[in-house]
């Protein structure tokens, strides 16, 4: 329940109230911005899009027993009847920004903005979980202008610790994000050449990612891979600096990996310990390294922070593990890539078989990489097959630089390419740009090959 009186809201939106219903007395229950998911006790926020004006659902939304609507002023006045309460506003989506924004402050918890090239939703997986407060984090991949906002009123009012990913397509966008988080710490998973087709260059990717260090407060602390010396000239002398990896204030004295599992000994400025980890991918012990400092920014105990890895789960298409007749070993890690994320992956997959086992790469393009783009591509099959992988499968035009094995035009086609090229004891990476759709692929083979058990 989102626990900020009416009045409040009105105050908090920035608008005036059209009409209030038989609901006087309560508050709203959650936020949602698509009338067909609406339930009695929501507030619908009636955003505009590209093609359609939400605030056309709003009547709908109230038929399904919403609390309230929020809808530019003369879809409000359209409204004043209604048995809900109607705020007009100028800007819906910079209403549920707004609101967003107070349900924070009426929190008076603190707050960690996560961003990153790679690793940011990972990041955040673990935090969720080894951290030892009530902690609320984004669902998924609620990272933006929209799902960010959304993630934040879907915080119950016990939550002791908000963790929010960050998501950054262009300058000024995570400046908008910090805007309405207001971070206590903000944590950086590392910096990569992703997005330098949108921002030109790798620079500016810096300079974009860098502003959740300028969105800090005075007493905030930042948390950065150690080493990264781009970020050096973003780093004000007053700013409180935690950085993570060989070298940093949280690292991994020893680390081992045995049966998908790795145990380490992290320490860290509040002492050491003794860490087991429900994973074996080496970049996920850096992601936890990150989640690790962020505990530490906030002064919190190793000890407790380790006694909770039990309770680490990963968001779905990051490096799922799929059991499959034969056996075969899906390891579908395609919600993303790029080139930092590709190679992480597939010295992964170098690592996951054994003995004579082969490792198979299906992989798509990578976008958004810019003008280096083929060079990238090449690099990454080099990279492949010095590590004894193969074969390459690509999957989308992108993909042809890789100069693969084998090819197909898309995800859908790529499943009669992959599924019959797949042998006993075969361990397959899937990972491409979101935009490739391989989670199709992904699903396809399942449904073809059947998992293990099933």
């Amino acid at each position: 329940m989102i626990e900020i009186a009416p009045d409040r809201i009105e105050a908090a939106l920035g608008g005036t109230v059209a009409a209030t219903g038989s609901s006087a007395g309560s508050r709203p229950e959650r936020a949602v911005i698509d009338s067909r998911e609406c339930r009695p006790g929501d507030l619908f926020f009636g955003l505009s899009g590209a093609k359609t004006d939400g605030g056309r659902f709003a009547a709908k939304a109230v038929e399904l027993g919403a609390w309230g609507v929020v809808v530019s002023r003369s879809r409000a006045r359209e409204l004043a009847g209604a048995d809900a309460w109607v705020f007009g506003v100028d800007d819906p989506l910079a209403a549920l920004q707004a609101l967003a924004r107070a349900w924070r402050r009426e929190l008076a918890c603190p707050a960690i903005g996560v961003t990153g090239s790679t690793g940011k939703t990972s990041v955040k997986d673990i935090a969720r979980a080894i951290l030892p407060r009530r902690v609320h984090a984004s669902p998924e991949n609620f990272n933006t202008e929209v799902g960010m906002p959304l993630a934040m009123l879907s915080a119950p009012p016990e939550t002791e610790l908000l963790v929010l990913e960050m998501a950054m397509r262009g300058p000024g966008q995570i400046e908008e994000l910090c805007a309405i988080a207001e971070p206590d710490v903000a944590a950086i998973t590392n910096i990569g050449p992703v997005h330098i087709e949108l921002l030109g260059s790798l620079e500016a990717v810096v300079a974009a990612k860098a502003e959740i260090l300028h969105g800090l407060g005075p007493t905030g602390r930042a948390v950065i891979p150690a080493r990264e010396e781009a970020l050096g000239p973003h780093l004000r002398d007053s700013l409180e600096v935690l950085t993570f990896g060989p070298g940093g204030d949280v690292f991994a004295l020893s680390s081992s990996v045995a049966t998908g599992r790795t145990s380490a000994l992290i320490g860290t400025p509040n002492g050491e310990a003794e860490f087991d980890f429900p994973f074996a991918e080496a970049y996920n012990l850096t992601n936890a390294l990150c989640a690790v400092a962020i505990g530490s920014a906030l002064d919190l105990d190793p000890a407790a922070m380790a006694a909770r890895t039990a309770r680490i789960e990963f968001s779905r298409l990051r490096g799922e593990r799929i059991e499959l007749p034969g056996p075969i070993v899906l390891l579908n890690d395609c919600y993303n890539a790029n080139p930092i994320a590709m190679r992480a992956a597939l010295e992964n997959l170098a690592a996951s078989a054994g003995g004579d086992d082969r490792r198979v790469a299906v992989l798509g393009g990578m976008a958004e990489i810019g003008p280096e783009s083929p060079r990238f591509h090449a690099d990454i099959a080099a990279l492949a097959r010095e590590l004894g992988i193969g074969p390459l499968i690509g999957v989308g035009e992108l993909a042809r630089d890789y100069e693969p094995d084998a090819w197909a035009p898309d995800a859908d086609a790529a499943i009669a390419v992959v599924a019959p090229e797949l042998r006993p004891r075969d361990v397959v990476l899937v990972k491409g740009s979101r935009s490739v759709g391989l989670e199709r692929l992904a699903d396809g083979i399942v449904a073809r090959l059947g998992e293990a058990g099933g």
